[in-house]
């Protein structure tokens, strides 16, 4: 089971700062993460949208629950980024949707 792991999940600090990620793609485990146990889509839904194998998906999902603290951890940081930089950056078609409604 581990050559399998080990053969469709890589790190390297060139590709999306090192995360975990199915290979030759730049698709993140914690990215699988978000989409099936957050977002509550099923494998087969991931890998036909992505054009991903069946069992990359698998391997993805196995790869966060062995180490789900460490993969939630980048997924929080990943969010709190987000917030901050929406926060810093407010979206000027946002602020035109709600001059345009009046509120």
């Amino acid at each position: 089971m581990l050559h399998v792991l080990d053969r469709m999940i890589q790190s390297d600090p060139t590709v999306r700062g090192g995360q975990p990620h199915i290979a030759g793609t730049r698709i993140s485990v914690a990215d699988i993460a978000v989409l099936h146990v957050r977002l509550g889509q099923s494998t087969e839904e991931i890998a036909g949208t992505y054009d991903l194998p069946l069992a990359a998906v698998h391997a993805a999902l196995a790869w966060y629950f062995d180490d789900r603290a460490a993969i939630d951890s980048v997924i929080a940081d990943d969010e709190a980024f987000a917030e901050a930089f929406e926060a810093q950056n407010p979206s000027l078609l946002k602020a035109r949707l709600r001059r345009l409604r009046g509120e």
